[in-house]
This record gives C-alpha cells, sequence and structure tokens, in this order.
C-alpha cells in the first residue's frame, strides 16, 4: 500500500486522529475558561452565572478523557499513542540540541513527533489525570476523607496555572508553524516539510509503503 498523497502532499493525521485532537482541544478551552470565569474576580463579576460556570466546568474535565478513549478504536490513533510513547535514539540528539539552542531543523531529528511533542503529550497526560482526580475530590468530599477540601484545591489550582502556561506555549509553537497547523486541519503536509522535520516519519512512511508493493507484488 502506497504512502496517501495529495497533489505533492503527504498524509500526516486520519480523520479521527483530528477529532480527537479538535475534541480534546475544546473540552480543554472549555476547562480553562470556566475555571477563569470562577476564580478571577473581575472576570466572575462580569459573567456572573457562577452555578452555570461551576457546571460547564465540572463536566467539561470529566468528558476530557472521553475522546482519547473513543480515539481507541482507531489504529491510526493506536499507532500514534504508540509513537508517543517511546523515545527513539534520534530524540536524545533533539533534546540535546535544544539544551544547546541549535535551532536548525537538522540538528533536531525527529520521527512523526518530536521529542518535546512527545515530552509534553506524557505531561499533558498525566497533569489531566491529577486535574480530574482533585477535581473529583472537591465534588465528592466524602470520597476520601483523609484527604483535605483544601490540599486538593491547592494542587487543583496550581496544575491548573501551569497547565494553562504549557499552552500557551503549545499554541504558540502552533502558531509558529502552518504547515503543522494546516496537517492537523486537513490531515496533509507537504513532503519537503516532512522530509525537513520529520525525516525518520517520512522515511519509515516510504519503507512501509515499498513493503506493500513488494507484497503485492
Amino acid at each position: 500500500m502506497r504512502l496517501p498523497e495529495t497533489a505533492g502532499r503527504v498524509r500526516r493525521f486520519s480523520t479521527a486522529e483530528r477529532m480527537v485532537h479538535r475534541a480534546t482541544g475544546w473540552l480543554m478551552l472549555l476547562c480553562l475558561v470556566t475555571a477563569a470565569c470562577l476564580y478571577l474576580g473581575p472576570l466572575a463579576q462580569l459573567v456572573g452565572r457562577r452555578h452555570l460556570m461551576v457546571t460547564v466546568h465540572e463536566w467539561s474535565g470529566i468528558l476530557l478523557p472521553l475522546p482519547l478513549l473513543l480515539g481507541l478504536f482507531s489504529p491510526a490513533f493506536r499507532a500514534d499513542l504508540r509513537r508517543l510513547n517511546r523515545l527513539a535514539p534520534y530524540d536524545k540528539r533533539w533534546l540535546r540540541a535544544v539544551r544547546k539552542r541549535l535551532a536548525s531543523p537538522r540538528e533536531r531529528p525527529a520521527g512523526k513527533f518530536n521529542a518535546g511533542q512527545k515530552l509534553y503529550a506524557g505531561w499533558i497526560a498525566g497533569a489531566v489525570l491529577v486535574m480530574m482526580f482533585t477535581g473529583l475530590l472537591m465534588w465528592f468530599m466524602g470520597l476520601l476523607p483523609s484527604l483535605s477540601r483544601t490540599s486538593a484545591i491547592f494542587v487543583h489550582d496550581c496544575l491548573a496555572w501551569a497547565v494553562a502556561l504549557v499552552l500557551v506555549g503549545h499554541l504558540r509553537k502552533a502558531y509558529e508553524d502552518p504547515e503543522a497547523r494546516l496537517g492537523m486541519r486537513t490531515g496533509y503536509v507537504s513532503r519537503s516539510w516532512a522530509a525537513l522535520h520529520h525525516f525518520h516519519w517520512l522515511r519509515e512512511e516510504r519503507a512501509r509503503g515499498e513493503a506493500g508493493d513488494v507484497d503485492e507484488g
């Protein structure tokens, strides 16, 4: 099976992968916006409707893992999870280049996801789990009597600020790379961009396509 292409472009993400990313993004945005409306005094006074904000915040947090769980039905999404969960030898070179402030894509080799994206995915997954756990402790105060509501609120609030800062960095990186945004929006990227920023992924896909051709022959 050949690598799918459209007018010189390479298929990077399936529809399922893009929908998971989009749905997770909207739910995360709802969590952050409603949290801001609850905890920032001027914004809370401007918006009002505290009970509605609390309800939307709670349920958007509870539903946050749902897109990922539904995405597990997609083979392409499961394959990407395996990629994100594994650091390749060239990822170490990517991290060394970051430490040395080497910005050239040639100095930062990557597969389908670079080392920074893998670390970000792992961190945000862990943060979401902790946020859900502390949120449930605040919602159901008798769930774990040994842990105080004050402690849960402290951890939840501190982590919320950390998530907000990390997401701002994620959005800034996306803004600086229009081709990456196009790939997430349409599923396709240019072959030249893939060769420059994700060479190892492009080589793996090409090898897989050639192996498919041999099997069919």
